[in-house]
């Protein structure tokens, strides 16, 4: 049931249109295009059999991530990070939460020493990058372990459950579910929830923009981001044939 609140009238605890596309590229060990209503970021998994140098001889692997938006995913063109020389510090926050959010995942021991590098690009943004980059990325990774069992460069799948990400915010004081843009740039609050699928949380990003957040409007929203990423599990499921 809608509330009228929302910009995009969609009822509190609802979720964008959510789209988890695979098999989108060509090369990509693994890849998925997640869409999250008018968010969209293409995820890839790409394997090497050469880990990072501080890790050799351990028998250990390592899942990193990328991320990055091209220049017109926004309504204004922003100018290539490249261009500039360096990244933004928004950007290595961002890549460095996909990296952990999805090494908590896995079985490093049983990936060996192999790395999987998730590349999370943003053709469209509003709202929610991050979380679709994790959500879509894991489903890019589980391709690419699946090959690699196939091709048997592993024995087992290095992967112990599932990991997704949702967002959650105030908007005229409702916890809301799935913050788009226009939300999120006149809310009161948002939170960036990473999950796994036995329940646990991975990770936990919360700011009060504009005043501080009450302990039963965050129970509220912490109710939401567990039904949101309840049902991302389910779409990633289906996404890789699970169900």
């Amino acid at each position: 049931m809608s509330t009228g609140t929302r910009p995009s009238g969609r009822a509190a605890d609802e979720l964008r249109s959510i789209s988890l596309e695979t098999g989108v590229t060509r090369y990509a060990e693994g890849s998925c295009l997640a869409k999250f209503g008018h968010t969209h970021v293409l995820c890839t998994a790409s394997w090497t059999d050469k880990v990072p140098g501080w890790m050799r001889g351990t028998g250990r692997g390592w899942v990193t991530g990328e991320y990055g938006m091209l220049p017109r995913a926004t309504h204004t063109r922003g100018r290539r990070e490249a261009a500039a020389g360096k990244q933004s510090g928004r950007t290595q926050e961002i890549q460095r939460l996909i990296g952990r959010s999805l090494r908590s995942v896995m079985d490093l021991d049983a990936l060996g020493e192999n790395q999987i590098t998730i590349d999370c690009d943003v053709l469209q943004a509003d709202g929610g990058t991050r979380t679709a980059s994790i959500t879509g990325g894991f489903v890019a990774l589980a391709m690419a372990c699946r090959y690699l069992q196939s091709e048997g460069v592993i024995k087992t799948d290095p992967i112990l459950k599932q990991a997704a990400a949702i967002s959650v915010g105030l908007y005229k004081d409702l916890p809301v579910l799935d913050v788009d843009y226009p939300e999120d740039s006149s809310g009161e609050a948002d939170m960036n929830v990473v999950m796994s699928s036995d329940g646990g949380f991975i990770e936990i990003q919360g700011t009060g923009e504009s005043r501080p957040i009450g302990q039963d409007e965050l129970q509220e929203m912490m109710r939401l981001a567990e039904k949101g990423c309840s049902e991302l599990f389910a779409a990633q499921a289906r996404a890789l044939g699970r169900e």
